[in-house]
């Protein structure tokens, strides 16, 4: 006679996906400081330890969980071609990813939970130093990449601010296009021109 196995279910690597899915979704539904480990194991239907076991904290969740929604892959196609036209190239992408109704919803969600404390904060913080400015000064020639990776990156991310997350009129309504036409120069200067 077999017997039938009851209860949660064990450490896979499908498990540790869901339990990725259940904690992005937990940001975007109720931000980070609202977000347990708890809730996000009782959600991915495993025993909290499992949690504590792939991602260590509910920092280490919220790490992944914003690596998991921004495509970083995604922006680095941006990066091959002709550094003349990075900056344009750069903003269109950044654009695209968070407009795709995969990735957008997702992104707007966590990124805005950031200002709830320190902790998410500082995650944010590594992350744009270490997965946006970090390949983008690797791919830069002359002087200063680090200073000028970061500084295009700021440049995109208050862009993204003020288009999705604060709604900032006239930008909140301006085409991609547009916006490419408007930021992509800043990008470009802070990429390749005279930083002053």
């Amino acid at each position: 006679m077999e017997s039938s196995k009851t209860g949660r279910r064990p450490g896979t690597p499908q498990t540790k996906e869901a339990i990725l899915d259940a904690a992005i979704a937990s940001f975007v539904e109720s931000g980070y400081a609202a977000t347990t480990i708890r809730g996000v194991a009782r959600a991915a239907d495993v025993d909290p330890a499992l949690v504590m076991h792939f991602f260590g904290s509910k920092d280490g969740l919220f790490d992944a969980a914003l690596r998991g929604a921004m495509p970083v892959r995604e922006l680095a196609v941006a990066l091959s071609g002709d550094v003349s036209s990075l900056g344009a190239r750069l903003t269109r992408r950044y654009l695209e990813v968070w407009e795709s109704p995969e990735t957008g919803p997702r992104i707007r969600a966590i990124v805005g939970s950031i200002a709830s404390t320190p902790a998410a904060a500082q995650i944010m913080r590594d992350f744009m130093s270490g997965e946006l400015a970090t390949p983008l000064a690797k791919s830069l020639p002359g002087d200063q990449p680090e200073r000028r990776a970061i500084l295009a990156a700021a440049q995109l991310m208050g862009m993204a601010f003020a288009r999705y997350l604060l709604a900032v009129e006239p930008m909140a309504s301006m085409t991609t296009d547009e916006l490419v036409i408007s930021v992509g120069p800043s990008v470009q200067r802070y990429l390749t021109g005279d930083l002053g």
